[in-house]
């Protein structure tokens, strides 16, 4: 036995044994994971889990011992984790259909119910991005534009992650027939409202003039009771400029050809009035 134990080959196989044995039963738990500790497939107890509030070196990161060759470690990550989710097909209330690009942050804030439910973090993002697309499905069902997202956060605990944050990185109308039926219908739309617009303008335009002509006809009555005479003076200079000169209300400048004898009583005014 001494003599084995001189022997340097042997002393470097039982080295080996050693330090295997050391590594299977002595591991370091960082800071920025989670340990679950797993005996014969089954696991039985978690190191450093998420705790609320908890601050770094609170949580039991470090040395951890383990039975050797019966009980596995399986890591989880303790930081928040991004979710990426490109392409969802969604359709507004105002039945536009939108190609969305979305994010989510999430933590893993129970990871033995995660182990159970999804093994890895791997298998756990593949369950998670279904629930979030039919929740962004179904927030853009309520709203007409795009919003920040609240999604269920029960259905997500069911797998031991809490979604910390859902935000929209890009919106935009399906490219293709989508987009040239939908610019369509806009285009629509926005004639309908001009056409309303229009409709209105012109509708009150004519209960001004038509409000304006009754105060011109009210003006004009006041004057002829105050001074028939004077009115029917005035009234003929605007017909003889009309007729002798061409010009119109508005200022323009027509010709006309008018023949007259003098005593025609359209002169009258020439002559006094007589």
């Amino acid at each position: 036995m001494t003599r084995l134990l001189r022997n340097p080959i042997v002393l470097g196989v039982l080295a080996i044994l050693l330090l295997i044995l050391l590594v299977s039963t002595v591991s370091i738990v960082p800071e920025t994971k989670q340990a679950v500790i797993v005996r014969f497939g089954e696991p039985v107890r978690v190191i450093n889990s998420y705790q609320d509030g908890a601050g770094y070196g609170y949580g039991g990161a470090g040395l951890v011992a383990r039975i050797p060759f019966v009980e596995q470690i399986h890591w989880i990550d303790k930081r928040v984790l991004s979710l990426e989710m490109d392409n969802q097909p969604v359709l507004s209330t105002d039945q536009l259909r939108l190609e969305v690009d979305a994010f989510a942050r999430f933590r893993i804030r129970d990871p033995l119910r995660m182990y159970v439910a999804s093994r890895t973090e791997e298998n756990l993002v593949n369950q998670l991005k279904p629930i979030l697309a039919s929740a962004l499905r179904n927030e853009f069902g309520r709203r007409p534009s795009a919003a920040l997202l609240t999604p269920e956060r029960g259905q997500m605990m069911e797998y031991g992650a809490e979604i910390v944050d859902v935000r929209i990185k890009r919106a935009d109308l399906p490219t293709g027939t989508p987009l040239d039926n939908t610019y369509e219908r806009m285009r629509t739309a926005r004639q309908q409202v001009a056409a309303s617009i229009e409709a209105e303008g012109n509708r009150q335009a004519q209960v001004i003039r038509a409000e304006a002509d009754a105060e011109a006809a009210a003006i004009y009555a006041g004057a002829f009771n105050r001074d028939p005479e004077f009115y029917d003076f005035y009234r003929a200079m605007q017909s003889y400029r009309i007729s002798f000169l061409g010009t119109q209300a508005n200022g323009q400048r027509g010709r006309s050809s008018v023949i007259l004898s003098p005593n025609n009583d359209y002169l009258r005014q020439f002559r006094g009035g007589r």
